[in-house]
């Protein structure tokens, strides 16, 4: 939230909160959006099934509320590196249509254990490819597919958010316009690593350690919790 490019309005933030079961931690909550301006509250219980409601909020708001040509979806404990990531893009033309992150190519549904997939929600064998939910980059002609489809409520839905984008980015390649998939390691899916775009299962302590290294000059990691 302190990089120039967010302080300038070149690039907006928001933090995209579903409901607690508790009304408590909603009226909290609620008092904070007020104030800061940057929470974008949604009118559903906030658990893992429903997060990819989440990304199509993502997407609703960056077609409908602002002028975004890109849109970035990251979880919150993602530290990303703004100015490098508009970089990354920049290095793209603009007129092609962009999926970029760290991407992964004929992954297979888990069938059992913590993140088990059944095979009446994903019967195919492999997933399309898709980049790891952590952070990745949409252009806004995406976006708009992907809210126009669920708003004719077309869109198939599926628990995992970054396997979703995956799939709706497949059905706008091949029916709408030709995508540019943009692969780099350095959107971290598992911690941080060397000169990194994103850094993924940061602690606060990290997140503000990253914080002042960058402010040094350094791309460094913080491994501690």
């Amino acid at each position: 939230m302190q990089s120039s490019v967010i302080k300038s309005s070149n690039v907006v933030v928001r933090f995209f909160v579903a409901l607690n079961p508790r009304k408590e931690v909603n009226a909290v909550l609620k008092k904070e959006a007020a104030y800061f301006g940057d929470i974008v509250i949604l009118p559903f219980m906030d658990r893992y099934e429903l997060v990819v409601l989440k990304t199509i909020s993502i997407c609703e708001f960056g077609v409908q509320n602002v002028t975004a040509a890109y849109i970035m979806k990251c979880d919150d404990d993602t530290f990303v590196r703004v100015d490098t990531v508009l970089k990354e893009i920049e290095g793209i033309s603009s007129k092609r249509s962009l999926y970029m992150g760290n991407l992964n190519l004929l992954h297979r549904p888990l069938r059992s254990g913590k993140w088990a997939v059944t095979y009446e929600e994903w019967p195919e064998e492999v997933y399309p490819p898709y980049a790891n939910g952590p952070g990745y980059i949409i252009s806004i002609d995406i976006a708009k597919f992907v809210i126009s489809q669920h708003g004719s409520r077309s869109l198939r839905l599926f628990k995992m958010e970054d396997v979703s984008m995956g799939m709706w980015v497949e059905q706008f390649n091949s029916s709408m316009a030709t995508v540019q998939y943009s692969h780099n390691w350095k959107f971290c899916q598992y911690g941080c690593m060397e000169n990194y775009y994103t850094a993924h299962y940061q602690s606060p302590r990290q997140m503000i350690c990253l914080w002042d290294k960058l402010g040094r000059g350094r791309v460094q990691c913080c491994n501690f919790r």
